[in-house]
C-alpha cells in the first residue's frame, strides 16, 4: 500500500501537467483572420466618408470652373462665356469638345425621330464672329424650303431683353443644308428646325444654335426658352 501511494505522489505532477495541456488549443484560422484584421479607425466613419466625397466634388468643380467649362459639377449644366452665364436642362447631355464651341448639348430624339438634336454654343471673343444680322443671315442661308420660297420669308425673328441682356432669337423650319463652309456641307436633312439666339454679352456676343428634327426640337423648345430665361451677367 505504501508503495502505491509513493508511485501516485510521483506521478501526480505529470497528470496535472497533462490535464492543463489538454485545455489549451492552437489558434484556429478564424482566430488568425481576426488577429490580422486591424481595428476600425475612429476616423473611418460615414461622416468622414461624406466629407471625402464632398472634397472630390469640390476638386472637380475647381478644375471645371473655367471660362467655357461645360459644367461646374455633375448634372448642374451651368456654363459661362463672354461675361454671361446660363443653365441648361439636365436632360441635355454635354457632348465632346468641338472646335469654336463653348459646349455642345446633345438632346435625345423624340418618339418617331431617328436622331436627336444638338444645341451648339459659340463664343469667338470681342470683335470676332460678326454682328447679329450677319449671323442671322448665315443661319437662314443654311436652310432651303421644299416649295422653293426664300427661307428668309419664313424665319420668325424677335428682339427682347432678358435680365438686362439684349437677345435676338430666330425660329425656322425647312431642309437643313449643314453648318456652312466652315463646318462642312453635309447631306440635306428635310424636316429640320432651328431655334437660335444671339446674346449680346458684356464682352462679346454668345451664339446659341439648336438644330434637329422638327419633332425633337419642338419637344426641347420649352427647355431652350428656360435656358434663355436663366441668362445673367457673371
Amino acid at each position: 500500500m505504501m508503495i502505491r501511494y509513493v508511485v501516485f505522489i510521483l506521478l501526480l505532477p505529470t497528470m496535472i501537467f497533462a490535464a492543463c495541456s489538454s485545455e489549451q488549443r492552437e489558434p484556429s484560422s478564424e482566430d488568425s483572420r481576426q488577429a490580422a484584421t486591424p481595428a476600425a479607425s475612429p476616423e473611418a466613419t460615414p461622416a468622414s466618408a461624406a466629407v471625402a466625397v464632398s472634397h472630390g466634388v469640390e476638386s472637380f468643380v475647381s478644375r471645371s470652373a473655367e471660362p467655357g467649362a461645360v459644367a461646374t459639377a455633375p448634372g448642374s449644366q451651368a456654363s459661362s462665356a463672354g461675361g454671361i452665364k446660363w443653365r441648361a436642362s439636365p436632360r441635355w447631355e454635354p457632348g465632346p469638345e468641338r472646335p469654336m464651341r463653348v459646349v455642345t448639348y446633345l438632346i435625345p430624339a423624340a418618339s418617331g425621330d431617328r436622331e436627336g438634336a444638338e444645341c451648339a454654343v459659340f463664343y469667338f471673343g470681342p470683335g470676332q464672329g460678326g454682328g447679329v444680322e450677319a449671323n442671322l443671315t448665315r443661319w437662314i442661308s443654311q436652310f432651303e424650303q421644299p416649295d422653293g420660297r426664300p427661307s428668309a420669308q419664313l424665319a420668325k425673328q424677335k428682339k427682347e431683353t432678358i435680365n438686362g441682356l439684349p437677345v435676338t432669337t430666330i425660329d425656322l423650319t425647312g431642309t437643313y443644308l449643314g453648318g456652312g463652309p466652315m463646318m462642312g456641307q453635309g447631306e440635306k436633312k428635310p424636316g429640320y428646325r432651328l431655334l437660335g439666339a444671339i446674346v449680346e454679352g458684356p464682352e462679346a456676343a454668345v451664339f446659341f444654335k439648336l438644330t434637329g428634327p422638327a419633332k425633337t426640337v419642338a419637344a426641347a423648345q420649352s427647355e431652350f426658352h428656360s435656358l434663355l430665361k436663366s441668362l445673367s451677367r457673371e
